[in-house]
């Protein structure tokens, strides 16, 4: 088992800056998902640590050594990446056991490790198949037994589930949350997913523009975003941003936009008197037929298990509300809604930084 430390960790690619200064510290046995937009260098920071790519400066340990300038295959580490790279003229059980011959362990253990490693991620029968003869998500799960076969203290992963369809996404998230409950590895894990972070992560790691904007555990990112960046990034469907300012009306603050009032909860906003704002509520926050503001329905989602409805309002200006299955609108319906204000958030419009 391991940690790993990043201090001030810095790539550049020319005058191209792919990662400016990320500290970080990933635990032993942690399972940490770092998420965020293409180019947003989270790619670049998993392969400086696996060894793929070298720091312009900064400095990364893993356990107790530095390995800055140790080879990839010394640091101790289990690589599965977007593209699986199995050799196709081998079976699944070579495959499996190429990394054990490399370092030439005798036929009968190597047998009992890729038997163990294949029974563990449930591809026993399939060991003297070829890759070409395996589903997607039976290929991943050869991917997976390949790297876990060489007992790793921590495992990296680039995206291994974008390839695969919606269902086995899901079906194969569960399985590497089990794959870390068992093995009690550390995981650090890449993807743009926010869903596979949502579900999967002790811990997020936020990135955009090559810095790290948050890091927190899911509810903690989900209910209290650090950004107007990260409130965006996560929530299906995306938070509704309302541009205005924070007004004082004899004692009460009030948000005031161009089409709404809405007073906000009692607490200590002097700071923010007159200043412009942007007000965030997720669509699950947004009350329909109660209030008194007034709306148009623009266009219904039905979901299933709940109804997605974007409507209109004011000058203009749109937002979504999540509300039951059972709620029949259509579009054109007039209707009125409110804010559920103690699960109002409030950025910055200049930076986007929080405010409340």
């Amino acid at each position: 088992m391991a940690n790993i430390r990043l201090r001030e960790l810095v790539k550049e690619f020319g005058s191209t800056v792919a990662v400016k200064g990320i500290s970080l510290d990933v635990e032993d046995g942690e399972f940490l998902i770092m998420v965020g937009p293409s180019g947003c260098g989270k790619t670049t920071t998993l392969n400086m640590i696996s060894g793929l790519e070298t720091p312009t400066s900064g400095e990364i340990m893993i356990g107790e050594r530095v390995v800055n300038d140790i080879e990839p295959g010394d640091r101790g580490l289990g690589m599965v990446f977007q593209d699986l790279a199995l050799f196709p003229h081998m079976s699944v059980f070579e495959n499996i056991a190429f990394g054990l011959r490399v370092q030439k362990l005798d036929d009968e253990e190597v047998t009992n490790r890729v038997r163990a490693a294949a029974e563990a991620m449930h591809i026993l029968p399939l060991i003297y198949k070829k890759p070409n003869q395996c589903s997607g998500g039976e290929s991943q799960r050869v991917a997976l037994a390949r790297t876990i076969v060489n007992d790793p203290d921590v495992f990296l992963m680039d995206e291994p589930l974008s390839s695969l369809d919606a269902k086995l996404r899901v079906d194969m998230r569960t399985e590497l949350k089990r794959l870390h409950d068992r093995l009690k590895a550390t995981f650090v894990y890449v993807t743009h997913d926010q869903a596979e972070a949502m579900t999967m992560a002790d811990r997020i790691v936020v990135m955009n523009g090559g810095k790290v904007e948050q890091v927190g555990g899911p509810l903690e990112i989900y209910d209290t975003p650090m950004s107007r960046f990260v409130a965006g990034f996560f929530g299906t469907p995306t938070m509704n941003f309302l541009e205005g300012e924070i007004v004082n009306q004899n004692g009460e603050y009030l948000f005031q936009s161009s089409s709404l009032e809405i007073s906000l909860p009692s607490g200590d906003l002097k700071n923010l008197t007159n200043k412009n704002v942007v007000l965030g509520i997720r669509s699950e926050h947004v009350n329909i037929s109660a209030g008194d503001q007034k709306g148009q329905v623009k266009l219904i989602e039905p979901l299933g298990d709940a109804t997605l409805v974007f409507f209109e309002f004011g000058k203009e200006e749109q937002i979504v509300a999540k509300v039951g299955p059972n709620l029949r609108l259509s579009t054109g319906d007039q209707l009125t809604f409110s804010f559920q204000i103690d699960n109002c958030h409030l950025f910055d419009q200049s930076d986007g930084h929080r405010l409340n």
